[in-house]
Parts: C-alpha cells; structure tokens; sequence
C-alpha cells in the first residue's frame, strides 16, 4: 500500500485500477492486456490487476503497464503519452510520488482498412 503526504493509505490494486483508467484514456490505446505470470509476481508483496503491475515502497509508487496499441500511431509516442498521463494522474490523485512507470506494448492491432485491398 502507498502512503502519501497525508498519511492515507491506498490499497495496490486502486492505484493499479487509476493507472488502467487513465492508460485507456490515451489516444492510440486499444486495449490492456494481460502480463505475463511468474513466480516472483504471485509471492511478492507487489499487487495489481492482470494488466498493471504496481510496486509501493515507502509512499514512492512504480507501474508497469501491458498494453495493446492500434497500428495507426507510433508506439514510441503512444507509450510516452501513457507515461505523462499515468504518472500525472496518480500523483495528483494519490499525492504520492510515481517515480517509474514501464510500458509494455505487447501487440499491435491492424486496421481493417487494409483488408479490402
């Protein structure tokens, strides 16, 4: 759990609910997409949903986010903006600090504007 200035504890898997609401709001986004299981993740004290990764230690919060991206953009671009938002997102919303915030693109949806051609 983060602690923020205040003193205000705030549970892993809200922060990972905030990042997801505020990555999906990102032009380019698709969709969340599940991360990959492993031994570390289940035992660890770090929690989240299937698709956010979130790690709190002494009020400072770490996000890892799986992501899907639309073939339209630059996945350069679209991960930036993920960073910028999440990272302005929580900290306003949590008041504590967001010091990483790791995007993985893990697949590219295509268009159906090829599929006529």
């Amino acid at each position: 759990m983060a602690s923020n200035t205040s003193g205000l504890s705030i549970n892993n898997d809200v922060i990972a609910r905030m990042a997801e609401m505020a990555t999906l709001e990102t032009d380019g986004v698709v969709a969340m997409d599940n991360r990959p299981i492993s031994l570390h993740n289940i035992l660890g004290k770090k929690g989240g949903t299937k698709s956010v990764l979130v790690s709190t230690e002494h009020g400072i919060i770490d996000i890892e986010l799986y992501i899907k991206v639309n073939d339209s953009a630059k996945v350069s671009d679209i991960a930036e903006r993920v960073q910028t938002g999440v990272k302005e997102k929580l900290q306003g919303m949590t008041g504590s600090a967001v010091t990483k915030v790791n995007v993985v693109v893990t697949d590219v949806e295509l268009s159906d504007e090829g599929a006529d051609a």
